[in-house]
């Protein structure tokens, strides 16, 4: 008996590639025999534009191994009558504990004083620069939903002055709301982006965002690049007008501007917020989860 068809267009972990082969006819997306697939597995950093459904003529499901999904285009595969199902909540712990990793690591020149100490600097040259407190500061969330919600929860022990920013207030919220992303960075010290990608937020964090964050302030982005301008970022970092940046996120990803490359002032990350072997494992169970349920006539677990 043939085993369903299952394509993928993205290198995909072991745990999600060892339990769709189990299940499934797993296949890249390039087989010949790809367009009699019913079901597509992408992340959500490579997703699947309109073309990339339409050479699908059977797509029925698209199944993101990810929160976000701005990378799909939602509107066609609506038009298409294809569900979408993404990885959401299990990926929120790590992916908030890495934007506080950031904030610390950034704010204490980590990076920088790692590479001080490991070409043999220490006793033969001048200390790093001094860092800044992290203790006590103002903190600006740019998006209060799962995730930014769990980073403000982190960051209570270290400070009572947490905003945020969003699309609305939300309700319930214990911490001060700002009207706009500018009147959010002039009130905080560090800036940092959770919000989901998309047309709505395409370089929600201008260069008016960045003058307001001010020559001290520091950026931190787990969310998506295409949210930060990164060319106003750039500008502002490498001329003094931003104290800092820590990125997990690019907005070309995965081509970093070389300038940022050569700033002892930015942490760089390549896009690892969900990167433990739990969370992986977790988001792969559920990819296989929905797929399970596409197959099987149920109701999916986590549409889009």
């Amino acid at each position: 008996m043939n085993r369903p068809l299952v394509i993928a267009n993205a290198p995909l972990s072991s745990w999600l590639t060892d339990g769709l082969s189990a299940r499934y006819d797993l296949r890249p997306a390039s087989d010949p025999g790809a367009n009699e697939a019913q079901v597509l597995v992408t992340t959500g950093i490579h997703g699947a534009d309109a073309a990339a459904m339409d050479a699908l003529p059977a797509l029925k499901l698209i199944a993101v191994h990810g929160v976000g999904y701005d990378k799909v285009d939602m509107a066609h595969a609506r038009s298409r009558g294809i569900s979408v199902t993404n990885t959401p909540d299990v990926l929120t712990d790590d992916v908030a504990d890495m934007a506080v990793a950031l904030v610390l690591a950034t704010a204490r020149r980590i990076a920088e004083s790692d590479a001080y100490v490991r070409a043999g600097r220490w006793g033969r040259d001048p200390l790093p620069p001094l860092g800044r407190k992290v203790t006590g500061a103002r903190f600006g969330i740019l998006g209060l939903g799962r995730i930014g919600s769990a980073i403000a929860r982190r960051l209570e022990p270290f400070s009572p002055h947490i905003a945020y920013h969003s699309r609305n207030r939300v309700e319930g919220s214990a911490y001060a709301y700002a009207e706009t992303a500018e009147a959010l960075a002039e009130q905080c010290d560090f800036l940092i982006v959770a919000t989901s990608g998309g047309q709505g937020t395409q370089h929600l964090v201008d260069a008016a965002v960045l003058a307001a964050l001010g020559p001290e302030g520091i950026l931190i982005n787990i969310g998506r690049g295409s949210t930060v301008d990164e060319a106003a970022l750039v500008d502002a970092l490498v001329n003094g007008r931003l104290g800092g940046a820590g990125l997990d996120v690019f907005d070309d990803e995965p081509r970093v501007p070389d300038s940022l490359l050569a700033l002892d002032n930015v942490v760089l990350q390549p896009h690892q917020g969900s990167a433990t072997v739990e969370t992986r494992r977790a988001m792969a169970d559920l990819v296989i989860a929905n797929v399970d349920a596409f197959f099987g006539g149920k109701e999916l677990p986590t549409p889009v």
